[in-house]
């Protein structure tokens, strides 16, 4: 488990972001893939130890594809020289909401948790009704000292209170978010020494289960839209 393998190929695929130098080193991409693997299995290993919902996961079907669709894109760069994941009950799905990870070299690397995606608009909803009638409880996880010291919640979200919703609710700024989640910014050099930084993810991961929890608990029963 090599992850200074990872950084320097995502370093070299975005100096090189095209697909003649993408196809002409395969060999290492399949190396820095084989590492991130294998990065993955140990963080589900960790994991493991206090969410056992997520321990039955294939590393292979957590990691999201380099490949960049440009169609309605300004950037037209083919690939993301990004190695990510997400690991949850139901694996790289957006919900259940899990743990998530990105490796950008270049200071663009985090660990994050929660609702990243904004455009599932039952999904909004569920979470906006859980808030509204269960606040004590969202007030109780996103003020734990320990979560407090390392998070702040973000998310899209709009102006005003939505329609029908008390505008003056004690929990009426979070109302407004149509996404809940939460980053963790990664140096490079913390990402340099991976049994440490497995140890760091792990106890952060830790910290942040409350909050993915709480999610979860407002989106049972949401269904994934069919294709």
């Amino acid at each position: 488990m090599n992850t200074q393998i990872i950084l320097e190929y995502l370093t070299s695929l975005d100096r090189n972001n095209n697909r003649e130098w993408y196809h002409a080193h395969k060999a290492e991409y399949k190396e820095a893939n084989a590492e991130f693997e294998a990065l993955l299995q140990a963080l589900i290993l960790e994991i493991g130890r206090f969410d056992s919902s997520i321990v039955h996961n294939d590393p292979k079907d957590l990691t999201f594809r380099l490949v960049r669709d440009t169609r309605f894109s300004h950037d037209k760069s083919p690939y993301n020289p990004a190695f990510r994941a997400h690991i949850s009950s139901k694996g790289k799905l957006p919900v259940p909401v899990g743990y998530y990870l990105m490796i950008k070299p270049g200071g663009q690397s985090f660990l994050g948790g929660g609702l990243f995606a904004d455009m599932f608009k039952d999904a909004t909803t569920m979470v906006r009704d859980y808030i509204s009638h269960n606040g004590r409880a969202w007030e109780a996880v996103i003020h734990d000292p320990a979560f407090e010291k390392h998070f702040t919640v973000k998310g899209t979200a709009l102006k005003n209170v939505p329609t029908g919703y008390e505008k003056d609710h004690p929990q009426a700024e979070y109302l407004k978010y149509k996404s809940w989640y939460l980053e963790y910014p990664l140096s490079d050099d913390e990402l340099g020494d991976a049994e440490a930084f497995l140890a760091r993810a792990a106890e952060l991961f830790r910290i942040m289960k409350p909050f993915n929890d709480y999610l979860n608990s407002a989106l049972s029963g949401f269904q994934m839209p069919e294709r």
